[in-house]
């Protein structure tokens, strides 16, 4: 798509560049994004296979959940638990209003998803209206949303988000600009409606970008081109194992000296296909008009189905490259040779690598998360920049390795011996394994046993000095 092609009246020429800048961005991408959201979500169809095997078999709708597996099983071990402010009171800010308000953890989750499919996705505040929370976050796909990357800023010139296609154009969008933004919509009659405001917050978005490198700022999808190509084998393995067991798995008979008509229904039709497959006898009756030396009895071979074990090791062998390319064990894909770790080094072993990319992952999307809270805690709370004090505000994510609780425990009782003053406070007690809602349960009764203990020692001297009086 050539630039400014696409027109919107009421646009002025720099935000109609703009516009279509990112459009034909968009669109050049879209090829490669809806192609890996169809097969995040099994829609993807397996294509024809060849001459040996009937072309129905290609349309039966065979589906493989590998590639969403992967972009799964490396998301649960990139979990946001909350936003922590270790210099100051968060809660005094409103982060519990936010993050209710928005749904905050699981919009955020969605918006790893798809910067694990596409390879990135955006982060967007904005301030609410009428009944809407104060302040808003939300997530926008790759299939819907693109910017421009200031590299030197470290932060988007702009960002085009579309709200509603019609056809191949958009027929509303948002466009997010330096300290404006421009919302439009095409109305039934054709007409554009366009409302521009302004802001102080540069361009309010942020993009979440899973393996960025120099050529590729906007990042790669997990889903690779090698993931790609052995999902497909494994289609096509499939499909061959569906048509062997429908076709080879049955023994094949040849009788000798019959005819037609033993193939044949009473009133002289050809019997259908699976009749004749599923059949366990045939009454053949003798020929007594044979020849002189032809036989007067069929005579019926029979010759062993084969066995589908070579497509089982095939698709198994394909099982263990998806499980290579996506970092995952082979029990999360393999289908035989399956070794369970007995221990929990041999766990962590298995996983690694892994556990090296959700860690490399969330380093990634840190920054801009912290971003974009702190721009929507600043929108709530009515304030035209964000302080510099809350700097400090950061993301605190789940450990990525997955321990029992007895193992958790273990461990940080090990780092509380060494350092014990830390078993009075919050830290010390999630290094033990508590979750957030058990350590305010636990430090309020503390507080209220401490109460407690003060009212006791007191209770003496005041009935001391009432006895005096």
């Amino acid at each position: 798509m050539s630039l400014e092609t696409f027109r919107v009246p009421g646009l002025t020429d720099a935000e109609t560049i703009d516009l279509n800048v990112n459009l034909a961005q968009l669109k050049d991408r879209q090829r490669g994004n809806l192609l890996r959201s169809s097969l995040y979500d099994g829609k993807r169809a397996v294509k024809q296979i060849g001459s040996v095997i009937p072309p129905q078999y290609t349309k039966i709708g065979l589906a493989l959940g590998w590639t969403a597996k992967g972009v799964d099983g490396l998301g649960r071990r990139c979990v946001l638990e909350k936003m922590v402010w270790p210099e100051g009171d968060i809660g005094s800010l409103g982060i519990n209003e936010l993050t209710d308000s928005n749904f905050l953890m699981a919009e955020i989750a969605q918006g790893r998803t798809d910067s694990l499919i596409h390879g990135v996705s955006y982060l967007i505040t904005t301030r609410g209206e009428g009944d809407e929370p104060r302040a808003l976050v939300h997530t926008k796909d790759a299939l819907n949303a693109t910017g421009q990357w200031n590299t030197r800023k470290r932060r988007l010139d702009n960002l085009l988000s579309i709200t509603s296609w019609e056809g191949d154009d958009p027929s509303g969008f948002v466009l997010y600009l330096d300290g404006v933004t421009v919302n439009a919509s095409r109305a039934q009659n054709g007409q554009w409606d366009i409302t521009r405001s302004v802001h102080p917050w540069h361009v309010p978005a942020d993009p979440l970008v899973y393996r960025p490198r120099t050529s590729k700022r906007m990042g790669r999808s997990r889903i690779t081109r090698a993931a790609i190509s052995t999902q497909d084998a494994a289609l096509r393995a499939l499909v061959r194992l569906e048509a062997h067991m429908d076709i080879y798995a049955i023994p094949k008979l040849i009788l000798l000296g019959a005819d037609e008509s033993i193939f044949k229904n009473a009133d002289g039709s050809l019997k259908a296909s699976w009749q004749i497959a599923l059949g366990r006898a045939f009454g053949i009756p003798d020929n007594e008009d044979a020849a002189a030396g032809q036989p007067a009895r069929a005579d019926v071979k029979q010759f062993d189905a084969s066995s589908p074990e070579p497509h089982l090791a095939h698709l198994n062998a394909l099982a263990k490259l998806m499980a290579r390319e996506m970092d995952l064990s082979d029990s999360d894909f393999a289908l035989t040779d399956l070794a369970n770790p007995t221990s929990a080094d041999s766990y962590s072993e298995a996983r690694e690598s892994l556990i090296a990319e959700a860690e490399d992952a969330t380093d990634g999307w840190s920054t801009p998360i912290r971003r974009s809270v702190t721009r929507a805690l600043a929108i709530q709370n009515d304030l035209d920049e964000i302080p510099a004090a809350w700097a400090g505000i950061d993301t605190k994510w789940r450990n990525p390795v997955h321990l029992s609780r007895a193992a958790a425990a273990d461990a940080g009782a090990k780092q509380l011996g060494a350092v014990p003053w830390l078993a009075e406070t919050e830290v010390g007690l999630e290094l033990i394994g508590l979750d957030e809602q058990q350590i305010k349960r636990a430090l309020a009764e503390k507080q209220r046993a401490a109460g407690r203990a003060v009212i006791a020692a007191l209770a003496p001297r005041a009935n001391a000095d009432a006895a005096a009086v």
